[in-house]
């Protein structure tokens, strides 16, 4: 496949834009660059966004395969994924499984506590005001998305986070929680975009409970890149692997 990359359109913290020849095509392109505290923290490690675009591809097709509307469409090499382009709407929505990170430094919940159902919660997706929990009201109020949207978004929410935990249990994961965003396609509908991978995700060692994730940076612990590749180890099936030319 031509990868080809034309006009950047938008460059984030760890991922960058393009323009293809296909005006309603991106070209999402996997930075190595790792950050935490609102960009504070930053380094640039390689092989990360390798790994993240490999465990994105995985995870989209799974959601994929069961009918759910992602913004992929395919993996031409790893680092690059060619995307539906989409208006993305400004909310992080959270879904958390198994209390942990920031939700113990704001409510009085234990560590490791189960939910069940799980928690819904949904961010503003900000720099400027440092990503604020939001309300329904405040949503509707500043324009975000409409009371339908939110009602969709949900049920979206619902669905990925039964799908991709069932999964993920399969492959010796936990799912302690998980941060994904929506945008709107050309015809208005509600579609999954951004990433699915170990910058977005809490995936535990469902044995050992060892952090294979992003917190390791954000604790400043070592064996973050080793994190992630193990992480794509247990997802990718044989013929995944096969396909990369991976020896894992």
């Amino acid at each position: 496949m031509n990868l080809e990359k034309g006009n950047l359109l938008y460059r984030g913290k760890a991922k960058d834009i393009y323009q293809t020849d296909q005006q309603e095509q991106v070209i999402v392109k996997f930075r190595d660059d790792i950050t935490a505290g609102d960009g504070e923290k930053k380094e640039v490690m390689g092989l990360k966004g390798y790994y993240n675009s490999l465990i994105s591809a995985k995870l989209f097709t799974i959601l994929e395969n069961a009918g759910i509307k992602t913004q992929f469409i395919d993996l031409p090499e790893p680092g690059f994924m060619l995307s539906h382009k989409l208006e993305m709407i400004p909310l992080e929505v959270i879904t958390r499984n198994i209390a942990a990170g920031s939700l113990l430094k704001r409510f009085p919940f234990q560590e490791g506590q189960n939910f069940n159902p799980p928690i819904i919660q949904m961010d503003f997706k900000n720099d400027e005001y440092h990503d604020p929990m939001l309300n329904d009201d405040i949503i509707l109020a500043l324009g975000l998305a409409t009371s339908d949207e939110l009602e969709i978004i949900r049920k979206i929410t619902i669905k990925i986070n039964d799908v991709l935990k069932n999964f993920l249990e399969t492959r010796g994961l936990l799912f302690p929680d998980f941060k994904i965003e929506f945008g709107r396609d050309c015809d208005d509908n509600i579609v999954l975009g951004d990433e699915i991978s170990p910058d977005t995700c809490r995936f535990w060692d469902r044995e050992t409970k060892d952090i294979l994730d992003k917190d390791l940076f954000r604790k400043g612990e070592s064996g973050v890149i080793e994190a992630y590749q193990k992480v794509a180890n247990m997802i990718l099936d044989e013929e995944d692997k096969k396909k990369w030319s991976l020896n894992f």
